[in-house]
């Protein structure tokens, strides 16, 4: 299968199965587009027929000289022998195990706060409650969790534990004391736990920076941007904006937090279409690893992205690529969650296929200790799984989440973009077609071009690097 498009100046070709990026000049550009119209993804490298060379000389006469189209066609066959091109699909069997394998638990999202001190107009947690009633975990309750992950998750050494809510440093002390009995296991039973937090930064100082810094591998700090951006989405309970609180509070820890991980991740909405506005808003506050992700929510909400929004967004994603590279020559660069993306190696084989691993390998903990898919799902009691005393017993909701990946969802087929989004997220295609295998199409169409952001800015940089080398 071939992805072809053009972006920023550049001719760019992706054989999907491979994985294999070109950046092309135009005549192999239009060559490879006129036989992926008579050329089938190849079970083996073959040499190109003459009906199948003949349809490109039909579609290219005219406007190349023979000779060139004739060097075309032998620059294709030799990425055809090296796999590079029209590759064949070698994922499609490996599925068919998907039930039958046997998996182990290796991430926890400790809802350690079903509460919140603010009222974002978003949120699918209602503050916090997700469908039901305002919650703190108690050790005891966090302590079972941890004690079911590291059973649960057989030989695999290395653990994740999201601390999550509503608000987490509601229960800071807890999020405490279970950090450090989660490294008091660490040698006794050969595992390595990787915390990470996600927080609203209200209630943010110094010592919980000191702590953060030592003890989480990474931290989600919560922000849309510009002042009246966030403050329209992100106010306090009295209405109140929170961006002056939170924004000084948010660079003193991106300062102290100096090479390890943290995002400041934003949620645009149909109120802020110019999202990229927010993102350089970011850096421009001196942050610079960040995430800008678009709400999904109900039609029927003010602020939900709609359908005839997508040609605004995806011009949006396109100039913020561009400015991406600018500041990056610049030597003013930061990092954009959407934009990273690994062409040399990548996820494995299951990740790229099933994506997160919800409802199998990645779990969510109520306060009281319920075990579900995800965040997202906690709250649906048809969803439910178990909880931390007696593990998974829910093994029909298991196993349909373990056989949900690209090619059980129809509309991930066929799709380019697959192997990098992984079919996408189950809780958004079940809240939109009540099935864990259909595809939120919205994000679908966001995703896409993300992607091809992604593979520019990494054909840009190359050429940048190739210059600068060849001074």
């Amino acid at each position: 299968m071939i992805h072809q498009y053009k972006n920023n100046g550049y001719f760019l070709i992706l054989d999907v199965n491979s994985g294999a990026v070109h950046t092309a000049d135009e005549l192999l550009y239009d060559a490879v587009e006129a036989l992926a119209a008579v050329v089938p993804d190849m079970e083996k490298p073959m040499p190109l027929s003459g009906d199948q060379k003949a349809a490109v000389f039909l579609a290219l006469s005219g406007k190349y000289k023979e000779e060139d189209i004739n060097d075309a066609l032998s620059d294709i066959q030799e990425l055809i022998d090296t796999g590079e091109l029209f590759s064949a699909d070698v994922y499609r069997e490996y599925v068919v195990d998907f039930k039958k394998r046997q998996t182990v638990v290796k991430a926890l999202c400790l809802h350690i706060a079903h509460d919140c001190n603010l009222a974002c107009r978003y949120c699918f947690a209602e503050e916090g409650e997700y469908h039901g009633r305002r919650a703190l975990m108690s050790f005891e309750v966090g302590k079972k969790a941890l004690d079911f992950l590291i059973k649960a998750s057989g030989n695999r050494v290395n653990l994740e534990v999201d601390f999550f809510g509503g608000e987490p440093l509601l229960n800071w002390e807890v999020v405490k004391r279970l950090v450090e009995y989660g490294r008091s296991q660490e040698k006794q039973y050969n595992k390595k736990f990787r915390f990470t937090l996600t927080t609203n930064g209200v209630l943010l100082n110094d010592a919980i920076i000191e702590f953060c810094n030592r003890e989480m591998s990474n931290v989600v700090l919560s922000l849309d941007g510009r002042r009246e951006v966030n403050d329209r989405m992100r106010p306090f309970r009295n209405g109140t904006g929170s961006y002056d609180l939170i924004v000084p509070k948010f660079q003193e820890f991106a300062k102290a937090r100096g090479d390890r991980d943290y995002f400041v991740r934003g949620t645009f909405t149909r109120n802020n279409l110019d999202f990229s506005r927010d993102v350089l808003h970011f850096a421009d506050l001196g942050f610079d690893k960040l995430s800008m992700e678009p709400v999904v929510a109900s039609e029927t909400e003010d602020y939900a992205i709609r359908k005839e929004d997508l040609p605004r967004i995806l011009d949006e994603y396109d100039e913020l690529a561009k400015e991406f590279i600018r500041r990056q020559k610049e030597g003013r660069g930061f990092k954009f969650f959407h934009f990273m993306i690994d062409l040399e190696q990548g996820p494995c084989v299951a990740k790229r296929l099933s994506g997160c691993g919800s409802g199998v390998e990645y779990l969510a903990v109520t306060p009281w200790g319920d075990l579900y898919p995800c965040h997202q799902f906690v709250g649906r009691e048809e969803f439910l799984l178990g909880n931390v005393d007696t593990g998974v017993v829910n093994t029909a909701v298991r196993d349909a989440f373990k056989l949900c990946n690209v090619y059980a969802k129809e509309k991930c087929k066929d799709c380019f973009a697959r192997f990098y989004c992984s079919g996408g997220c189950a809780a958004n295609s079940y809240n939109f077609h009540g099935s864990i295998t259909d595809a939120y199409e919205i994000g679908c169409e966001m995703q896409k071009k993300r992607i091809e952001c992604a593979i520019m800015i990494r054909a840009a940089l190359a050429d940048e690097r190739q210059a600068a080398a060849n001074l």
